[in-house]
């Protein structure tokens, strides 16, 4: 639960992490075969396929946006026709537990990206700027949205409910 009372900053943190959280309940305990399993036909929408898209939208948003980095998308995959794209498809290579790994690995190079700015801090954006405050608000919202997808997600594989 992300504190009550909080300067700015300490809670734009706190809610990212709060929802970086519940998605990651939202695995818990499963299979890799469970994390594979899809919601509803015709979507192809997994939990493992959410949490390496959150991979891509932690890299894409906290090292290429707010850093200037120039790193390559972790997952490159076509979409599938008419499917998503930014990791949502899924290989039948990889295992869940590379896939949380790598995600976890992004959330921490995340965390040390924003420690080091201010959230006045401003990258080119688009053709203009964006700052940092917009990224965590733009963030929290993207993870709120697919935290909503989880718990549908895991309802289904498993019948849990909650958080």
């Amino acid at each position: 639960m992300p504190p009550l009372m909080a300067d700015e900053r300490t809670g734009l943190a706190a809610w990212l992490d709060f929802y970086r959280a519940t998605v990651a309940e939202k695995c818990d305990g499963l299979t890799d075969e469970q994390v594979r399993h899809t919601s509803v036909p015709p979507s192809s929408l997994t939990l493992m396929g959410l949490v390496r898209h959150l991979t891509e939208v932690e890299r894409n948003w906290f090292r290429r946006v707010l850093t200037g980095e120039d790193v390559p998308p972790v997952y490159d995959e076509p979409a599938a026709p008419g499917g998503h794209d930014g990791g949502f498809e899924l290989s039948g290579e990889e295992t869940f537990a590379g896939a949380r790994a790598r995600w976890q690995e992004e959330i921490a190079v995340s965390r040390a990206n924003c420690a080091a700015r201010s959230l006045e801090h401003t990258a080119p954006f688009m053709g203009g700027e964006v700052n940092l405050r917009w990224i965590y608000t733009h963030l929290i919202g993207e993870y709120a949205r697919h935290s909503g997808h989880a718990d549908l997600l895991r309802e289904r594989i498993d019948g849990s409910t909650g958080v």
